[in-house]
Parts: C-alpha cells; structure tokens; sequence
C-alpha cells in the first residue's frame, strides 16, 4: 500500500509530537516536518551560550496526562535525585554544563524543587500567595486589613467575568488584585486586564484562588499528598531535563529520523497551495530558492494569522482573513546574565548550590521597572551552567511588541538596560556582571484580546479544510503550556490513524476547567 506523506509545519514540541506518533504507531505515512530556524523544539528550545545554557521561559515538565509522563520518561529516564541538594547529586565528575554534546550517561530527567515567588515591595512573597505570617508581615498590617474585607466582599457579591480582571477580583478580591495581578498582567500583555479575555484566566490560573490557597494549606498541615486535583500553581516538584529542555526535543529529533521522518530546517513555508478546497503542497524559502513539498495530510503549528495569510489558491472569505490577521501576540527578549553573585540572601530553610536563594523563577511586580521575570538557571539545573559552584547564571524576562524600542535597541542597549534595572531593584551590583547574551523570540505569547472574541468562526472555517490539523500553542492561538501542545499533537495523530474528521478533540484540549497538568509529587 502506498503510504501517505504528511507534511508538518514546525519543529516544536507540537510538530514533533505529531510525527513521533505517526511513525510509532502505524507504518501507512511518510513524514516531513518544516522547520523555519535552524533549531528544534521552537520557544522550549535550549540556548547554547559560552559554555552556558538559557531556557527560553523556563519549562517544567509535569502533566496529569499520563500520556505525556510516559512520553516523557521514555525519552529521558528520571534520575530521581532532586539536584538542589548537592549532596544528593551523586556526581563522581566535576558539576559541569557536559559541553555541546552530552553523552549517553547524561540522558536523564533530575527531580527539581519548584520555588517562584513574587518580588514586591523590596519583599519576597509567595507564589501563589500564601496564607501564612511572612506574608502579612510583608504587606503591613493596614494592607493585610483592607485585602481580607476585599476579598470577603468578592466572595458574597460576584462580577461577572466579561474580562480578566473580573476573573481575578472574583477570586482574590480588589485588593490583592490591585497588588499582585492588575499591574503585572498589563506589564505582560501590554493591555490593562480589563481589556483582556477571562479566557486566559480560565486556561492559566483555572482553580487557583484564595479557597484554594487555604485548601493547600490544610491539606499540607494534615501530610495529605499526590492529590489528584492540586492546581497547576500549587505543584511542588517537578521532571527538567539535565541539559534543559531542548536536549529532550533533539532527542526526539533523532528518534523521529531513526523512524524514517525526515526533519527539513531553515525551510520557511511560504505559501500553502491549494487544489479543489483541499491543500496539496507548501512552497518553502530555502536559503532565498523555492522549494514546493508536496503531500497529503498536513498539520500545522504556525501561528494562525501567518497560516491563513500564506493560502494559496482558495478564495478566504473576508472576515476570517480580519480575524486571522487581527489575533495579537507578544513577542520576548530575555537576557542571560552570568554574574559573580546576587544581592539576596536565601533565608529559606532550602539548600541550594552556592547558597543563592532557591527559585526557579522570581516575578517582579516591582512598576519602577519594565522586567517581568527572573530567572535562575542553577536551580532549573546546575548543568546549565558551566561554572554553578561559582557563578549565578540568570535570565531577565521582557514582553514586548515587535519593531517597538525595546526589540529595536541593539543587543549591547537592551543588556545594559536590563542590567541597570537589575541594579535599580539592588539585586546585582554591575561589577559583577561577567557575561551576557540576548534572545528575541517572535510570537511568544498568543494574546486573547482584539479579534480574539471571533477566534471560534476562525475554528470553524479550518476545521472544514479535511486534510489540515491545527496544533500546538502557536497553531490554535492558545496559551497552552508544553504539555497541552503535546495532547493537541497526539489527538490529531489519533485522528489521523484512525480516520476520525471531526476536529473537536483536538481544539478542546485545555479547554475543560477540570483539566489539571500534575500531581504534586512527581515520582519515577
């Protein structure tokens, strides 16, 4: 019988996914996947950076899909130790970052700690908030006051949730919304949450709320643990790669080769042809030549305005290509910073290597500054770093719009603006500064305002094209964390194999309330 070929637009955890799942589980499909860049795994690839590794908005792997676990686990066994205690590394080498090309020995999955807390007031918070004495120590006591009636208020009369801001009042009151979402998220999205979607809330916070908080509390008090139905923000390990994530997703690369998938980089798709309503081949830019691939099914994770711009032959009705244009992004500058030191004294009762405070991410609510967060990669993983029993190696986090003045300032402009920040907030002193490197990404963040409200007539008008399947983050417009893209990929795989045409399986991952990514505990 002669195969099949499906053509896959994008490398990233989505797009991999997809083909994996193909080629493992049937044999009737040939396999392309068109990768723009000349790296693999999109935004949760690894940056390689002198002798130092950047994740590219930090990735934890865990999911309450347990499709995804074993997926995950067979790729990269778990080490099972939790490498922030030194002691329980068991190294029998010199920590250090294993240089471009890891070994075999070094295929595995650590046991991470999950501390992120919020920088605010000069003050380390919790995150999420938590209900206990340093945090109203932190807030002062006529704060603390006003946010307990607050947030009594919300609990007898409710807003209804036409926006984001709405969602968070409802679940934290006025207050703590005030402090701790209302300026951040408009410092993220670039909009006041009011202007945006509860949607986002609904798929990124979900059950989180003060009830929940205190739920956590009690069920940690009482030494209750894996429960099934712990938030997403509540989770408290979780698997890393050692190499970071993009060492997984070049992994996977070479399994879908050894397979028979062919992987094609630096072909940028720039026109999606058509023939009777049905897709029939995409045109590729490969190194300024046209190259056409032909095929017969095809998945997509590109971003949708740039899918639904890139049609070829086949009329679009007007008001879809509005819609397909109109969906916003924001776009991501990080900066690696390799540093002697921080200004920040770890007073927890955690061991870390070299003593620095032990979070994998800190959120700077701090308005003096544009920043949104930092992270810390020797807690991701002291193999990110080439020298962690010496060095702190951090990455600033910004969200911008591409062509503003941020993503315009040169690479030695927009360092040194992040490092004077960083010095404003007394976290660095300059001098210590060793080392830096910047990363923009396009399109990080699909953003649900603007012509986001008509996203589903959008849905509609694809899902009638029988041979494309829309996955990924990117792909259905959706904040979706890894593991969700995953699903979206192994659903149209499903579909695929089994001849299913409905779509609905695919679009309605992370859709239900009831979907959770993790038990608290991540175990072997």
């Amino acid at each position: 019988m002669e195969k099949k070929k499906v053509v896959i637009m994008g490398a990233g955890p989505a797009g991999l996914t997809a083909g994996y799942e193909l080629l493992k589980k049937s044999d009737k499909y040939d396999v392309v996947i068109l990768e723009e860049t000349n790296d693999i795994g999109g935004i949760s690839k690894t940056v390689k950076y002198n002798g130092n590794r950047m994740d590219i908005g930090g990735h934890r792997f865990f999911s309450k899909d347990d499709r995804v676990m074993k997926f995950w686990e067979e790729l990269l066994p778990i080490q099972g130790v939790n490498s922030f205690d030194d002691e329980k590394l068991g190294r029998e080498k010199p920590l250090v970052a294993g240089g471009p090309n890891p070994n075999e020995q070094d295929e595995v999955m650590l046991i991470r700690q999950r501390i992120s807390r919020i920088y605010y007031l000069k003050k380390f918070f919790d995150y999420p908030i938590s209900m206990k004495v340093e945090t109203f120590k932190n807030m002062g006591l006529w704060r603390t006051i006003k946010a307990g009636f607050s947030y009594l208020k919300s609990v007898f009369i409710k807003k209804e949730e036409t926006s984001l801001e709405n969602f968070y009042i409802n679940r934290f009151g006025k207050v703590l919304y005030s402090m701790f979402f209302e300026k951040y998220t408009e410092k993220l999205w670039g909009r006041h949450p009011s202007e945006i979607s509860a949607d986002w809330g609904a798929q990124r916070v979900k059950g989180i709320s003060i009830t929940a908080v205190i739920k956590d509390m009690f069920r940690k008090a009482f030494g209750k643990k894996n429960s099934d139905n712990t938030e997403t923000s509540l989770i408290e390990q979780f698997w890393y790669p050692k190499y970071g994530p993009g060492h997984l997703w070049e992994t996977l690369a070479k399994k879908i080769e050894g397979l028979g998938g062919k992987i094609e980089k630096e072909h940028r798709v720039e026109k999606i042809n058509f023939k009777n309503g049905k897709i029939v081949s995409v045109d590729c830019n490969v190194n300024g030549k046209t190259q056409t691939i032909e095929g017969d099914i095809f998945i997509s994770s590109m971003p949708l305005n740039d899918l639904v711009g890139d049609f070829n032959g086949i009329e679009v009705p007007q008001n879809i290509k509005e819609i397909a244009q109109g969906l916003p992004f924001r776009d991501f500058i990080t900066v690696g910073l390799l540093v002697d030191k921080l200004n920040l004294e770890n007073k927890t009762n955690i061991k870390t290597l070299g003593n620095i405070v032990p979070d994998c991410w800190i959120y700077v609510q701090e308005p003096e500054v544009k920043m949104c967060r930092i992270q810390i990669f020797n807690n991701w993983s002291p193999y990110l770093v080439k020298d962690a029993e010496n060095k702190v190696w951090i990455g600033l986090e910004y969200t911008c719009e591409e062509g503003d003045k941020y993503w315009n300032m040169t690479d030695e402009e927009f360092i040194d603006f992040a490092t004077n920040e960083l010095v404003l907030m007394n976290i660095i002193n300059k001098e210590d500064v060793q080392d830096a490197h910047r990363e923009k990404i396009k399109k990080a963040y699909p953003a649900y305002f603007d012509t986001y409200k008509d996203i589903d007539k959008l849905v509609d008008y694809l899902n009638g094209i029988n041979n494309l399947y829309c996955v990924g983050r990117n792909g259905q417009h959706r904040y979706n964390n890894m593991d969700h893209s995953m699903v979206t990929a192994m659903e149209a795989a499903k579909n695929i194999i089994h001849g299913v045409e409905s779509r609905d399986n695919i679009w309605n991952v992370n859709t239900d309330k009831e979907y959770h990514e993790v038990k608290e505990e991540v175990k072997k």
